[in-house]
């Protein structure tokens, strides 16, 4: 991302009061599956380090291979920012935290929609690095790279001949935002892999202790310790709402009190139960702080200090309010309706409060209450079509009839300010690409970019809605991972609707389970350590065909772990999702779990037109 000026509050300029919400049936179309698909697939072409076996977006190569060398720490992995080839570590792990949450609330829908995996797999390509990146309890490195050298150059990243410095904090040095956020990724990611991987989620929960800790003992400001981040990335807020932030999650991951109470006694201190904002994004986190402790006291959870949390919500809801333009101080609104706080990157916003709108009217359905504000009350319905209204500007429904998701639609940006994106793929011509020499050959080209950047969020249009398709119009052609994450969960939200249950309780991330059981499982024993359950979950009638929906379960029978298995899937004629297709065609455990421990079992789906599949374990190795 280039050079990022921040405020911390934004004050409005234009006050638009929200008249007639359109009914969610009534408004225009979108494919949200499609969009939802879209922009998953985006974090795979943000990857740095080694690229997997099933990497989706083909025109990316391995980058960054030497990452932290020189430092003496293995720093290969994660993702880069934005259109340059950083890696910086507070808006990574804002990106683990929005993605993680996204599926904690919405991962039913997100199964539904088949991306649960493609999600989970995004998820942990940034806590894998995320944990390299904390090789001791107090020390964390925030920053690989650095945005002059880079911003100099236009390279893909597999031609990179800039700096690749790594830049920490550390005792002496600290950054309590950058360590408080990074504690919450790993918190909420825990929480993602709770099921799946017990041993990795337990993992994330050590190291989101370790970084909470750090960051309340040795309080500073990030960008005072790793000074090469302020033109880029600048802590302007300071880093209170990253505490609360990083207790909010720690207290949803592990249900230890110590957090709660935490989060009761520096709520003044802090801010938290005193900032009404009219942002959120990976600067300022009180909104997203706020809400998540509604959540807490609207689900029973507050254990005795309702008051203190009721103030948390009192701030919330100011926020909701100011987003519908019914509070004292509303956020600016274009002429087309788009939520407006900056020329630069404006969509980020849009996006996360997109976020915080749509969980927050599931949890007011939920509490089976409506939203009070200062000009009216709001019910849940018309706080979700809101929501709904800012993704569909995003997806096309604005004055300009333009997607901001590349890949999207009949007409988007084609000169998206990203070096990969815009430079002829490695693997078409692997001739070098010098630093300048990208400039001249590629930057100034005018013309639609040779790799698409399918599902990235660009930065969007200005205050009057108008946008210019230009590589160097940085500040409206760039696209950013903390663009997209948020917008996962809303996507799948629209998609596939509420699903029925209260997302005030526990929910836990299915196991791809069905919602419709109708036969009674057949099991199958299979190599007789691993059982076989398959079983149809509902059916349909489409185009004159009939689909069924089958729902395959494989439980390790053994008492010890199973490794490397390879399931063989025949007379298969629809998709399949929740497993990794191989090379030979077979298929392999999904790549958010490497393994099946003794008496766990993991369950897949595929739909097709005919009787169920011959579904097999060829081979597998016991550890």
């Amino acid at each position: 991302m280039e050079v990022v000026v921040m405020r911390l509050c934004s004050i409005a300029t234009t006050l638009f009061l929200l008249v007639g919400l359109v009914p969610l049936a009534l408004a225009g179309a979108h494919d949200y599956k499609q969009a939802l698909t879209k922009s998953i697939l985006f974090f795979e072409a943000q990857r740095s380090g080694y690229l997997p076996g099933n990497q989706r977006v083909k025109w990316r190569g391995h980058s960054g291979l030497m990452d932290g060398k020189v430092n003496g720490v293995d720093l290969v992995g994660g993702y880069y920012d934005a259109g340059d080839n950083v890696k910086f570590g507070l808006p990574m792990a804002f990106t683990v935290t929005m993605m993680s949450w996204s599926i904690i609330e919405y991962g039913k829908q997100m199964a539904i929609s088949g991306e649960l995996g493609h999600a989970m797999a995004a998820v942990k390509w940034g806590t894998d690095y995320l944990i390299k990146a904390h090789p001791q309890p107090n020390v964390l490195y925030g920053e690989v790279g650095d945005g002059n050298t880079d911003h100099y150059c236009w390279q893909r990243p597999e031609d990179m001949t800039t700096s690749r410095k790594a830049y920490r904090i550390d005792q002496n040095n600290p950054g309590s935002d950058l360590a408080g956020e990074t504690a919450a990724a790993m918190a909420a990611a825990a929480i993602v892999f709770r099921r799946y991987n017990p041993a990795y989620s337990k993992l994330l929960l050590t190291h989101a202790s370790q970084l909470f800790d750090f960051a309340d003992k040795y309080r500073g400001k990030y960008d005072s310790s790793i000074t090469v981040a302020q033109k880029y990335y600048r802590s302007v807020s300071g880093y209170a709402d990253e505490l609360l932030w990083a207790a909010a999650w720690m207290y949803k991951a592990t249900g230890n009190r110590y957090y709660l109470n935490y989060l009761v006694r520096n709520g003044d201190a802090l801010g938290g139960t005193g900032w009404s904002m009219t942002e959120f994004g990976w600067e300022v986190k009180y909104a997203g702080v706020q809400t998540l402790v509604a959540k807490f006291l609207m689900g029973g959870k507050s254990h005795g200090h309702g008051a203190v949390f009721g103030k948390y919500q009192q701030k919330a809801e100011n926020f909701m309010c100011a987003c519908l333009g019914k509070n004292g101080r509303n956020v600016q609104k274009t002429p087309g309706g788009l939520i407006f706080r900056q020329r630069w990157n404006n969509l980020q916003f849009v996006t996360s409060a997109s976020f915080l709108l749509t969980v927050y009217s599931d949890y007011l359905t939920s509490a089976r209450r409506n939203l009070r504000c200062s000009s009216g009350t709001v019910t849940p319905p018309e706080l979700l079509a809101f929501a709904k209204s800012q993704v569909d500007y995003i997806l096309g429904d604005n004055p300009r009839a333009t997607s901001y998701m590349v890949g999207y639609g009949k007409s988007y940006p084609r000169q998206v300010h990203h070096r990969g994106s815009s430079i002829v793929s490695i693997k078409v011509n692997p001739a070098f690409v010098s630093c300048r020499g990208g400039y001249a050959t590629w930057y100034s080209r005018k013309a639609s970019d040779p790799n698409l950047l399918t599902g990235a969020i660009v930065g969007g249009p200005d205050a009057y809605d108008n946008f210019a398709d230009h590589r160097d119009n940085y500040q409206q052609t760039e696209p950013a991972t903390y663009n997209n994450a948020p917008l996962l969960g809303v996507l799948a939200r629209l998609h596939a609707g509420h699903t029925g249950y209260n997302q005030l309780l526990q929910v836990e991330v299915p196991l791809l389970k069905p919602s419709v059981v109708q036969p009674k499982p057949k099991v199958t024993p299979s190599s007789g350590l691993i059982g076989i359950t398959q079983k149809t979950t509902s059916s349909w009638v489409a185009n004159g065909k009939k689909y069924y929906r089958y729902s395959v379960t494989l439980t390790n029978k053994s008492n010890k772990t199973i490794n490397k298995v390879n399931i063989t899937v025949s007379k298969l004629y629809g998709p399949l999702w929740g497993l990794t297709k191989t090379t030979s065609g077979s298929y392999g455990l999904p790549t958010w779990a490497s393994s099946l421990p003794a008496g766990k079992s993991i369950e897949f789906v595929y739909i097709h037109t005919a009787s169920p599949a011959e579904v097999s374990v060829s081979s597998y190795t016991l550890t």
